[in-house]
């Protein structure tokens, strides 16, 4: 039977710091790579805890690998993981990293959490995760907070243009301005957790309207979308009170 992420963690040898809010994100999005030869890297070591989390949870045929920093973080190769030293935010470090890894399955950043370190990590290594693979960023409340970077260039405002990115291969606005990116099928968005998922032959798709049947000129239903109007002035002000709501953050 598979160990839950909960128990990985308790079991871990070493300190290991965790948002609790983070278990059931873990779960929804790797519980699918447990017991499989996948390669699991994570950005920020600290303690080493999680690296011993992760071996436990995935199970022994996973190869994990850390990344860090901190030149101390090499002692968790004699534990069997393997370590690369480095920064972040150094795009040659992460050359490097693209040609002694190889494709990787998941890619986990709990690094630094700045916003030129997390966006650095994710424009840099999009193209090294395998296809139904995934690019974790963890703690991007830091997007809300001061001292990380210029918040008008925060990770979740750059997380939310792969939304705009992603739409814009819809047919019709793709054929009016292409859009060449297609690195990510889909951003899934966690209480501070980011994660794009890659999917290739999903993302390159081409956009077209398609039917099952063809319908005669005439025997088609008619389209009722732009009939469907308040009358009232009180059903007015209260679809008007339901969309402003639908914009607040605190309700």
């Amino acid at each position: 039977m598979a160990m839950s992420i909960r128990e990985a963690f308790a079991q871990s040898p070493q300190p290991c710091l965790k948002h609790s809010t983070y278990f059931d994100t873990y779960e929804a999005l790797f519980a699918g790579f447990q017991d499989k030869p996948i390669t699991f890297v994570e950005v920020g070591v600290l303690n080493g805890g999680s690296l011993f989390m992760w071996r436990q949870f995935f199970g022994s045929q996973a190869r994990i690998i850390g990344i860090d920093l901190n030149p101390g973080a090499k002692k968790w190769i004699e534990h069997g993981f393997e370590i690369y030293v480095g920064s972040q935010s150094d795009p040659t470090f992460w050359d490097g990293i693209k040609a002694s890894v190889g494709p990787i399955d998941i890619l986990l950043d709990d690094g630094g959490h700045t916003y030129p370190q997390q966006i650095v990590t994710t424009e840099l290594m999009l193209d090294s995760i395998v296809d139904d693979g995934l690019l974790v960023v963890e703690d991007t409340h830091t997007s809300y907070m001061e001292g990380f970077g210029d918040r008008r260039m925060s990770f979740v405002n750059y997380a939310k243009v792969w939304v705009d990115k992603i739409n814009s291969r819809f047919g019709r606005f793709h054929r009016a301005k292409q859009q060449s990116d297609s690195r990510v099928w889909s951003v899934e968005f966690f209480e501070s957790i980011v994660a794009f998922k890659i999917r290739r032959s999903s993302s390159g798709m081409e956009s077209q309207l398609v039917a099952n049947m063809t319908v005669e000129s005439g025997e088609g239903a008619k389209d009722y979308r732009h009939d469907d109007e308040a009358e009232s002035d009180e059903a007015k002000r209260q679809i008007n009170d339901i969309v402003k709501r639908g914009f607040s953050i605190y309700g």
